[in-house]
């Protein structure tokens, strides 16, 4: 196959040029643009040879992109307008200025990339962006399919549902079968089933999360959270957290142990996992700074049973409390570990001077580099 020139938007800390790499698909990355100096900083350390512009999207001309002739788009815009936590102003919220730039130009470049490939967060796929996105794409002639996918379908123990487009200049049908490309499917939580979105019902076919109820367990958790989390553990196409771990002797870990003022405040709300685990919710850029529905933290001494620290806690004194959570040994996953998760390589690496801040904000943002790697292949076969 001859060498694809490809275009990265919203380039972020370089998920999609590793992608680019790990799905072996022979490409040059002609452009990279971010102006998350952060982002930019990690990026050109680990890709010093692609050259990365520092600029907005809309502040770069029809003639600039004429110039790169590129084959391929690889971009995953802002996803604030469209997560389900935010205000989902769609687009009217001017985070989404950049990319109805990018439609607006992709009908006017003097030659049309052969490969699209998107990412953004469920919800995208009811918004009146992805409509106009569709839309574009018809009229300059390509065809396209959508899906719903979490890294639990290629074996990565992570939850991080996702919306996906592939796009390519229409040349024959463009139809496939989900298991084709992920042939190892989550069993048991249909909400991590990978799933192809028809183009008439985008809204309504994607899965669901399960709804919640019954009585409240220890730790805040129902009957139908435990036995989801038994069943996704039972899974045994999924690998375990223990394969992405880093070695204890390489990482001071007493640095992520969660502090006892913490354990006290958000002990009930905490989604544990231990080594031998096949699950973990997604991290979020606020990993490591906010504790509720940032990312799970990982339960180092497995002999104590988390049953017997957290049933009728609300009985013992705060320090009483505090002795019974500490047995537990919870700390927070190292950034290393979080990118492990994420499917970066171990040649994936952050220059000395970005904090352990700024490494979980950037990768809260990025994407699953297993998962767009099967997608580029299935796109250029």
């Amino acid at each position: 196959m001859e060498h694809l020139r490809v275009l990265e938007l919203y380039s972020g800390i370089g998920g999609m040029h590793c992608a680019l790499k790990e799905s072996g698909i022979p490409g040059q990355v002609v452009a990279a643009i971010d102006i998350n100096t952060t982002a930019n900083q990690i990026y050109r350390h680990n890709f010093p040879d692609a050259p990365l512009w520092n600029k907005t999207i809309e502040g770069i001309a029809l003639d600039d992109f004429n110039k790169l002739s590129f084959d391929m788009i690889l971009m995953s815009p802002p996803c604030q307008p469209f997560t389900r936590i935010g205000l989902q102003g769609d687009i009217s919220d001017p985070r989404t200025k950049s990319f109805l730039y990018i439609l607006d130009l992709l009908p006017r470049l003097r030659r049309l990339p052969r490969y699209i490939l998107l990412e953004n967060v469920k919800g995208f796929e009811s918004s009146t962006a992805r409509e106009l996105l569709v839309k574009t794409l018809l009229e300059c002639g390509y065809t396209f399919q959508e899906f719903m996918i979490s890294p639990t379908s290629v074996g990565i123990p992570n939850s991080r549902l996702r919306y996906f487009l592939i796009a390519k200049i229409a040349t024959e049908n463009f139809s496939i079968q989900i298991s084709d490309v992920f042939p190892h499917l989550a069993e048991g939580d249909s909400s991590e089933q990978p799933t192809v979105l028809s183009p008439t019902c985008p809204g309504t076919c994607q899965p669901e999360e399960e709804v919640q109820g019954g009585q409240v367990l220890y730790k805040l958790e129902t009957a139908t959270d435990a036995q989801r989390k038994m069943s996704q553990n039972n899974n045994l196409s999924i690998r375990q957290i223990q394969d992405f771990l880093e070695p204890q002797m390489e990482v001071n870990m007493e640095h992520y142990l969660l502090p006892p003022k913490t354990l006290l405040r958000y002990a009930l709300l905490l989604d544990i996992v231990q080594p031998t685990c096949r699950r973990s919710v997604c991290f979020t850029k606020g990993y490591g700074r906010y504790v509720e529905g940032t990312g799970s933290v990982l339960q180092c001494c497995t002999e104590t049973k988390m049953e017997s620290v957290f049933t009728g806690l609300d009985q013992y004194s705060e320090e009483e409390k505090v002795q019974r959570l500490l047995k537990l040994k919870l700390r927070y996953f190292t950034p290393r570990e979080v990118a492990n998760l994420m499917g970066f390589p171990q040649s994936f690496s952050f220059p000395e001077e970005i904090s352990t801040k700024q490494r979980f904000k950037v990768l809260g943002n990025s994407l699953n580099v297993v998962v767009v790697a099967r997608l580029l292949q299935l796109l250029v076969s």
